[in-house]
């Protein structure tokens, strides 16, 4: 691989003087699981009561963009920012934009970068935690039916205690795939995404890329998450009624990390087991302050030894709930039903719920595999512009998303050994999250805490609070400053007084435009 700096400022400062003198296009919206914190302000339009649009799957689908956000609304979105046409040209621009004079093409190039340096402080090693991210993001029109975006980054990171765990446990680092070894103890890593969008009708559009998905309206989904690695997916996406029904039918293909094939071939890259997915969902906008959707996941039987699926006609069924009337929630193929919610009690107060079922059985010493989430979205806070608070419970039964029972190959509904949902995998949570922006400034704040159980009882629990102030450099692809602190504190209650201590602070300078879970 290629390095192009290793950690030293001087290096990094020309891309990023490149970056903030860029003179091109205004910020754009990609059509990517945005930042949690980014976002917020565009949620918080689409949260008003006068908002009839469908927003329970991410990513928002680009070529509706008029039913959720126009480019002179994203515009006034960020005006607050800056109000002088100077700072305006050096601060607000994209990094590189081609669109030839008369022609229907535009095409736009932003670097992707997280240069962080950071100690954990309970460390015994007392190791230096850093990661060192280089990568780039493009999008494009063709004519005005076809959209396209691509990105690839590439990472070496060294990372606090409780990370290390989990990567050397999973083989992956958490949603951005597999790693070698950097140096002694850093990991090195890479992950790339893209799709094309096309339009064929004003009501139909049809996306076919590498990618993942969001479905809910909460931090966490118990349906399908952002949290686990990127796969190859095929999306179908219809709205009916004049936009109050749509339809979206996705069909994916996951990896285990186990060899694909009984007797692998020494003298080849080394196969993994794949396995067919499909997700259908429905969202209904019965009146512009409700939201109401219903989903199907299901995961169909893994490769054979030869890695050759077996996929019967039902795969490719497109109608919601068929599949569980045929096959049961305990079936070898492994299918998860869920519905959400949201109503806006008022533009500023919005309230969200999700539930879940995987197997009703009832035959594991755990019990049914059922989950559900309740959650409040605050917008401007007491009347003070752009104070975000969100609270949300999560809980997700033990015996949930494994493979069913008596499968021969491992069903369950994961992909790169991380979970499709709720990132910590199953048990309760609480968190309380506030953010806080005044013009470029930002201020992140939560606390969680997580009580996961092993055969029905509590094994450990744990407590993250976190903090983070930061300025946004350029809101074109969030590119921001920010000097954060995270504590973790995990209690083992089969170990007496046991835990596992996190005490973290870090600088970064980040473009900060897809969700990392390191929460957990």
């Amino acid at each position: 691989m290629i390095y192009l700096f290793q950690y030293n400022p001087l290096k990094v400062l020309p891309l990023v003087i490149l970056a903030l003198t860029a003179t091109n296009l205004r910020a754009q919206y990609y059509n990517l699981p945005n930042e949690y914190s980014f976002s917020l302000l565009t949620e918080k339009r689409l949260a008003a009561r006068d908002s009839a649009t469908h927003t329970g799957i991410k990513p928002y689908i680009h070529f509706f963009s008029d039913k959720y956000v126009q480019v002179s609304d994203t515009h006034r979105i960020f005006k607050y920012i800056v109000d002088d046409p100077a700072l305006d040209v050096a601060f607000y621009k994209h990094l590189i934009r081609i669109q030839p004079h008369g022609q229907n093409f535009k095409f736009t190039l932003d670097p992707i970068l997280n240069i962080d340096v950071g100690n954990d402080y309970y460390d015994s090693l007392k190791t230096q935690t850093s990661t060192n991210t280089r990568g780039f993001i493009g999008c494009g029109y063709i004519g005005n039916k076809v959209y396209f975006e691509t990105m690839f980054a590439e990472s070496q990171s060294f990372f606090p205690q409780y990370l290390n765990g989990s990567i050397n446990a999973t083989s992956v680092v958490p949603g951005q795939g597999r790693w070698k070894q950097f140096k002694k103890t850093g990991y090195d890593y890479a992950f790339s995404s893209g799709f094309i969008s096309y339009q064929p009708l004003k009501n139909l559009n049809i996306q076919v890329g590498h990618g993942k998905q969001k479905i809910g309206y909460g931090y966490r989904s118990l349906l399908l998450s952002d949290n686990a690695f990127n796969y190859p997916y095929a999306k179908v996406t219809q709205q009916w009624f004049k936009g109050r029904v749509q339809y979206s039918n996705i069909y994916a293909v996951l990896m285990n990390l186990v060899g694909a094939s009984a007797v692998p071939n020494p003298n080849a890259e080394r196969l993994f087991q794949k396995k067919a997915s499909s997700f259908q969902y429905l969202s209904i906008n019965p009146a512009k302050f409700l939201n109401i959707g219903f989903f199907q996941g299901m995961i169909w039987e893994a490769g054979d030894s030869k890695n050759r699926q077996h996929l019967d006609w039902q795969y490719f069924n497109p109608i919601i709930y068929t599949n569980l009337a045929q096959f049961g929630l305990n079936n070898k193929n492994n299918i998860l039903i869920g519905g959400d919610i949201r109503f806006k009690i008022t533009s500023k107060i919005n309230i969200y719920g999700q539930v879940m079922a995987d197997d009703l059985s009832n035959t594991k010493k755990v019990g049914n595999g059922i989950g559900y989430q309740a959650g409040l979205n605050y917008f401007d806070v007491l009347g003070i512009k752009n104070l975000f608070l969100q609270t949300e419970y999560n809980f997700v039964n033990e015996g949930s998303y494994s493979g069913p029972i008596g499968a021969i190959t491992n069903q369950s509904y994961s992909h790169y050994n991380q979970g499709l949902t709720y990132t910590p995998g199953y048990g309760q949570e609480v968190l309380v999250m506030m953010d806080y922006k005044f013009k470029r400034m930002f201020l992140n704040a939560r606390y969680q805490n997580q009580v996961v159980p092993v055969d029905g009882a509590p094994a450990y629990e744990t407590q993250i609070v976190s903090a983070k102030l930061g300025y946004l450099v350029n809101p074109a692809y969030n590119l921001n400053v920010a000097l954060g602190y995270t504590y973790r504190n995990q209690k083992f209650s089969n170990f007496n007084t046991s835990s596992n201590q996190t005490n973290y602070i870090y600088l970064a300078l980040r473009t900060s435009i897809y969700n990392l879970y390191y929460d957990f």
